[in-house]
């Protein structure tokens, strides 16, 4: 019998290696998402109580990711030039890239939006962890790049063009963790805000972070539309000339399960009910 096929692939995973190969050079002038996304991550990390001992950062880009006092970190990349500016290893984050329980923290940073089995690498991350071992996530998704998808979709309305890759959604990223077997998920959101004072500068941005198109064979983009792109980004300009683009930060958190971590409490095993604890208290 026969097993069954593959789902095709989102994203074209040999123009994801070069588009990363491509940005690593001058990657320190584009980081400020990274940036970003690597605070919101230190921020989890020091509000958990315990010690670390072996880290990997997978999506590395160029190593900026910090790892906690005396913990020893490993760092993955799909590109083999990131890989090899941070001292680390090339290998796509939704193939074994992993040894099962090597490490009590993984973190990722930037990368899972553009994996084509985002289910399959959270389940690689889950195996990569030990009893316990922690897991904290930040991707692109939402309502990333609102502005752009507008713009390109009023550009092309006469045969709108697929140009923006598709966004997981925050309740759909706590679904996915819950589906990869970890414990006491959490997932939330925030935005960031760039104001640009026109599209040739957010597509630079979006560039140099390695951040373009990687849906396999799109469709031409003619300069016609690209001019007509450029005057409708400008139209939504401030006062100051600007336009405001959003990016939406998905933060993920979980654990490998346990027995020391707390459970939920047993559906029925409440003394008081929801009636009596929101009655008015005479």
């Amino acid at each position: 019998m026969s097993s069954p096929a593959s789902p095709p692939d989102i994203f074209d995973r040999n123009r994801r290696r070069l588009h990363r190969d491509r940005a690593a050079p001058g990657f320190a002038g584009f980081d400020f998402i990274r940036a970003w996304m690597l605070e919101g991550i230190g921020e989890r990390l020091d509000a958990v109580r315990r010690e670390f001992h072996d880290a990997l950062d997978l999506g590395c880009f160029d190593g900026a990711f910090v790892p906690p006092p005396g913990a020893r970190v490993t760092r993955v990349d799909a590109g083999a030039r990131f890989a090899a500016l941070a001292g680390g290893v090339q290998a796509q984050e939704d193939r074994p890239h992993s040894p099962e329980g090597a490490y009590d923290l993984v973190v990722s940073a930037g990368v899972l939006d553009s994996v084509n089995d985002l289910p399959g690498a959270l389940a690689l991350i889950r195996r990569s962890l030990r009893p316990d071992g922690l897991f904290i996530g930040a991707f692109l998704g939402g309502s990333t790049l609102s502005t752009l998808r507008s713009v390109m979709l009023e550009a092309e309305a006469d045969r709108p063009a697929a140009r923006i890759h598709p966004q997981v959604d925050v309740r759909s990223a706590g679904d996915l963790l819950v589906r990869a077997g970890f414990a006491l998920p959490v997932a939330d959101v925030e935005t960031l805000n760039v104001r640009y004072a026109s599209l040739f500068d957010l597509i630079r941005d979006l560039r140099g972070m390695g951040a373009t198109s990687l849906l396999p064979d799109p469709a031409p983009l003619r300069r016609e539309t690209v001019a007509r792109a450029a005057e409708r980004f400008a139209a939504r300009a401030d006062a100051e000339g600007r336009t405001a683009e959003r990016f939406d930060a998905i933060f993920v958190t979980g654990w490998a399960p346990d027995p020391s971590q707390p459970k939920p409490a047993r559906r029925g095993s409440a003394t008081t009910s929801l009636t009596d604890a929101l009655r008015p208290k005479s």
